[in-house]
């Protein structure tokens, strides 16, 4: 019989990012003791500043893309992981800037190969659950026929396209987190993550929603990467956040499951709704599309509604309010904390980075 501890130690790699520093704070209202990675490559501190001061959240700025050893940190010691443990390990590490994404390709290399596997190998020093967010894009381009995308479909992926390390790699890092439970028993769980928007998503980045909600409160033109026909579904970060945990709390190994929102939404139709829930005339304008956004397919939800009894909940209209309402309050701030100038970490001469790419 495995220990009993009064409270889990779980590991949240690429914590400070927009739906890790959401996820950390679910994990800590749920009772855990959380340790956040990061090396902001692609996060903030701001995202996470807020739960500095609890005594059950720290924050390491460390690279998973070179080994690291928990033990070794002082400011770990009131974990008591040399006693504990850790319990759980959330793997959300990947650089996700599509403005940057050309930046970043070798830390997106890292990421899905060395890093896993560092964080796989953790895993299996404290016989701790792990759980792996991929992506959609294992699937490759969005079906001609729109179908939703089961999770048993192969999909199909140009592993020399300008994407491959991201794409091609979220697929090997599957590949590495099956073969660990195959030959290991390690106790894996893969979530398939469609796009998430919501609050701390980053700004002038490419990822169309907090872009929109700012220009539009500035009066400035509203680009959109592509043309009139791009759609694509959204699905409210605080849902896709209790996916990750229902999943991480199943029995069994259910192989990938989708995570995400089977609504197909234009584009241009959830601007049109910015516009008038912020009341403003800016002018939309299109923009040929980034390498990183490209038109993906839909999830089929039914594992997921039937294995974990999830489902998307929260509207359209709902989220857009709330990250407008978190964009209002937090202007300032986020404007303060955006730097344009951010560069890709230079590479070591052993193939890894001083700087990993975490989200």
């Amino acid at each position: 019989m495995p220990a009993v501890y009064d409270k889990k130690n779980i590991l949240v790699t690429g914590g400070a990012g927009f739906l890790g520093s959401h996820l950390c704070e679910r994990l800590l209202a749920e009772g855990a003791r959380v340790i956040c990675l990061d090396n902001l490559i692609s996060s903030n501190l701001n995202n996470i500043e807020f739960l500095l001061k609890n005594p059950e959240f720290e924050f390491i700025k460390q690279d998973i893309s070179l080994p690291f050893d928990p033990e070794l940190f002082p400011e770990l010691e009131r974990f008591k992981i040399k006693f504990q443990g850790i319990q759980e390990i959330y793997n959300l590490a990947c650089p996700m800037n599509p403005k940057l994404f050309e930046q970043t390709r070798m830390q997106t290399l890292f990421a899905n190969s060395l890093g896993i596997k560092h964080v796989l190998d953790l895993a299996l020093r404290y016989k701790a659950k792990l759980l792996h967010a991929s992506s959609s894009s294992v699937y490759g381009p969005r079906p001609t026929d729109n179908h939703l995308l089961k999770e048993s479909e192969i999909g199909c992926v140009d592993m020399h396209s300008p994407r491959s390390a991201y794409d091609e790699g979220k697929r090997f890092a599957e590949t590495v987190c099956r073969t660990y439970h195959d030959v290991h028993g390690l106790d894996v769980k893969i979530a398939r993550i469609f796009r998430t928007y919501g609050p701390r998503e980053r700004l002038f980045s490419g990822e169309m929603i907090p872009d929109f909600i700012l220009n539009a409160l500035d009066g400035k033109d509203i680009e959109i990467y592509g043309d009139e026909t791009f759609s694509t579904s959204l699905c409210y970060v605080t849902d896709v956040v209790d996916g990750l945990y229902k999943l991480m709390s199943a029995d069994g190994d259910l192989g990938a499951v989708n995570l995400g929102s089977d609504l197909d939404q234009p584009i241009l139709q959830i601007v049109q709704s910015i516009l008038e829930m912020t009341g403003s005339t800016s002018r939309v304008v299109f923009q040929p599309p980034l390498t990183f956004m490209t038109p993906l397919g839909l999830p089929d939800l039914t594992k997921a509604k039937e294995k974990l009894g999830w489902m998307p909940l929260v509207r359209m209209d709902e989220g857009l309010k709330g990250i407008i309402d978190y964009t209002m309050a937090h202007k300032n701030l986020l404007m303060a904390s955006f730097n344009p100038a951010v560069q890709a970490p230079q590479q070591t001469a052993e193939g890894g980075s001083p700087i990993a790419p975490l989200n």
